[in-house]
């Protein structure tokens, strides 16, 4: 098992509306993450900064940030562009972080 992490980005005053929307995850977004092997996904939120950041623990070889070809994934990608920092293709702009420590 892999852990990766990354840090996205947050428009100002879309706080709730991106807790709302992640609490009503679409069940196939969830099974595709699954089968990709992402089982185990948290996203902090520094309130200070409207950075956000993810931890994940992939058995596979692509975390969320690298499944973008699946239409699913495309169409949340889609849904979520007007309350984050994007790219072109709606994807979240999301910055890889380098593990400096883990205690097990």
């Amino acid at each position: 098992m892999k852990r990766v992490a990354f840090k996205m980005f947050l428009k100002p005053g879309f706080e709730k509306e991106y807790e709302k929307r992640h609490s009503a995850l679409w069940p196939e977004l969830k099974q595709i993450l699954k089968e990709t092997g992402v089982n185990d996904y948290s996203i902090f939120w520094d309130r200070d900064t409207n950075i956000l950041f993810a931890v994940q623990k992939i058995d596979g070889d692509q975390s969320s940030q690298e499944i973008g070809t699946d239409p699913v994934v495309q169409k949340w990608w889609d849904y979520m562009a007007d309350i984050m920092e994007v790219n072109e293709d709606n994807s979240p702009i999301s910055i890889p972080l380098e593990e400096l420590f883990y205690m097990a």
